[in-house]
Parts: structure tokens; C-alpha cells; sequence
């Protein structure tokens, strides 16, 4: 119950911003959802959704502007190259930080 409130309350937030108003709404609630239920038995397919959703300029790449949730606050810890963005093989690493 407490990620679906704070992933509601992050959705909200994010309506607020300036910076958000032309990126599609649908595909950020649809990342904080799957987000929320990520669990350490997620899987690499579940990571690969989640990094469709954030990706929202299609750069093949998360930027610290497109992440959110734990992917925000874990951000310098899953970017282990240093280069202030997030591949599909870096944001795997979610997984285990779940764990």
C-alpha cells in the first residue's frame, strides 16, 4: 500500500513540472505502476518494460530528468560507468538492489 501512495504521489509531482508537461502522462504512471511492483523475483523482461517506459526522448538511454522512484534515488549507484545516464544493462542491476 505504501509504494501505491507513493507512486501516486510522485505521479502527481510530476503533472507539476514544467519539464514533464510534453512527455507522455500515460507512459510515466505506467512506469511508477510497474515500479512499485517490482519485487527481487522481477524479471530481466520486467527491467526491459520499465526501461521502455523511462526512456521517454527514445535516446536509448535514462538520464537523471527521466528517472524516477528508486531508479532516481539509486541512480549514481546503478550508472557504474559515470557517464549520467542508464542503459538497459545498468538498470538491470535494480534487480538487486531489491534483493
Amino acid at each position: 500500500m505504501k509504494k501505491i501512495i507513493l507512486s501516486l504521489t510522485l505521479v502527481a509531482t510530476m503533472f507539476s513540472c514544467n519539464s514533464i508537461k510534453n512527455v507522455n502522462t500515460s507512459n510515466i504512471s505506467s512506469a511508477a505502476t510497474l515500479l512499485s511492483s517490482l519485487s527481487s523475483n522481477s524479471t530481466v523482461a520486467q527491467i526491459s518494460q520499465l526501461f521502455n517506459l523511462l526512456d521517454t526522448n527514445k535516446d536509448s538511454a535514462i538520464s537523471t530528468t527521466e528517472a524516477i522512484g528508486s531508479v532516481a534515488e539509486n541512480f549514481n549507484v546503478l550508472d557504474k560507468d559515470s557517464n549520467s545516464s542508464l542503459n538497459l544493462t545498468e538498470l538491470t542491476g535494480l534487480l538487486g538492489l531489491l534483493k
